[in-house]
């Protein structure tokens, strides 16, 4: 029989009724542009579904090569963090992974582990001390974000190599906050089976559609919800790797530990995820870095809507309603309104609409040209809020 691998981002997840944007969870919820807010249309207790997760034992297995990797992982730990999001949708969060660079608090992690998040809560491993998290920047497009820690200092950082150097059949450690248990971090042994490797992850859920990765290190772990920002370390304990995806024979969100076929996972080579982390402290807002807090204007669609499906108006984008409280909303757009352009430029997919406002900071003034209910043509003047990374 053939099996169907699902790649997928490696977030773990709680909370009833929560659906974070990269988990195939159903039924579709309704999404918001600038962030992508989450709206579940129904909690678990009314029909809604929750992810299945499959781990595997957090304790290593007897065995040389689990033994080494624990060893490799025990100096690694102490410049890790777990991250918690905690989101204002059906009072969800997310358990996740975090490097720390600097001793005052600077981290590394995913994009996905911090889009959407109300709230950052962050646990220094090395001393438990919990910390509240804010997202300096972050990447969309190549899934790294950056995290300054509150009053922390004397943190102790992770050690680097060069990721150019890795080489196929190197042997490795994948490490993180496996299954969002917290505690020790987990480790597993593997070793690098390909580079440069392009994958699509994501699910209907995402406004963006599916996300597209590439130049990425795919090694034979069981990269586990909840790994997500974790390392991936040479056999000295020096990073080369950001944990970010893993995959599934299952065809679903989930992870086979009894399939040794489904232990692929995927990481993003340090060395451009420091690009990426350059760029935004020196506060260099290249192609595809957001710096600062995320511009907020507050409109809804649905997925089909996202991705460019028959919710769409062929001239312009279809909103389903506005989050209360918003510029969108105390402005009076409404479901139906098709938004056809900001500032001039023009959207026909929540996902463009999505890239147009990441270019924008809270509190800048946009012109949004819409077609009301009765298809007049109108202009308006709204100011930005601010809101979660997106």
């Amino acid at each position: 029989a053939l099996a169907v691998v699902a790649l997928v981002l490696v977030l773990a997840i709680g909370g009833a009724g929560f659906i974070l944007g990269h988990d195939v969870v159903k039924p579709t919820p309704i999404r918001s542009a600038a962030p992508k807010y989450n709206f579940p249309s129904e909690g678990l207790g009314n029909g809604g579904e929750s992810p299945s997760f499959q781990y595997p034992s957090v304790t290593p297995q007897n065995t040389k090569a689990d033994a080494a990797a624990a060893k490799i992982a025990n100096k690694v730990d102490p410049g890790l963090v777990d991250i918690t999001s905690t989101f204002a949708s059906e009072n969800g969060t997310a358990e996740a992974t975090g490097m720390i660079l600097t001793s005052n608090g600077l981290i590394l992690t995913n994009n996905h582990v911090v889009e959407d998040a109300q709230t950052l809560s962050v646990r220094d491993v090395a001393t438990n001390t919990t910390y509240v998290g804010t997202v300096v920047g972050y990447d969309l497009a190549e899934d790294v974000a950056l995290i300054q820690l509150k009053g922390a200092s004397g943190l102790t950082t992770i050690k680097t190599a060069n990721s150019d150097k890795v080489s196929s059949g190197e042997k490795i450690v994948g490490i993180g906050n496996a299954g969002g248990l917290g505690g020790t971090p987990s480790s597993v042994a593997s070793s690098v089976v390909g580079l440069d490797q392009p994958i699509t992850a994501g699910d209907e859920t995402n406004p963006a559609g599916s996300e597209h990765l590439s130049g990425l290190i795919e090694v034979n772990a069981a990269i586990v919800p909840g790994d997500s920002g974790g390392p991936l370390v040479n056999t000295k304990g020096e990073v080369v790797g950001l944990d970010t995806a893993g995959s599934d024979l299952n065809g679903g969100f989930g992870f086979n530990p009894g399939s040794t076929s489904s232990d692929r996972g995927y990481a993003i080579p340090i060395n451009t995820a420091l690009s990426i982390v350059t760029s935004i402290r020196d506060d260099n807002a290249v192609s595809g870095v957001h710096i600062g807090a995320t511009a907020f204007l507050g409109v809804e669609f649905d997925s089909a809507t996202a991705a460019g499906g028959s919710a769409n108006s062929s001239s312009g984008v279809t909103i389903a309603g506005t989050v209360a409280g918003t510029p969108a909303n105390k402005a009076g757009l409404v479901a139906g309104d098709v938004i056809t352009s900001i500032d001039g430029q023009s959207a026909t997919t929540g996902s463009e609409l999505q890239t147009i406002l990441l270019t924008k900071r809270p509190g800048d003034t946009i012109h949004v040209n819409y077609l009301n209910l009765n298809g007049a043509a109108k202009t308006m003047s709204v100011v930005l809020g601010s809101g979660p990374a997106q």
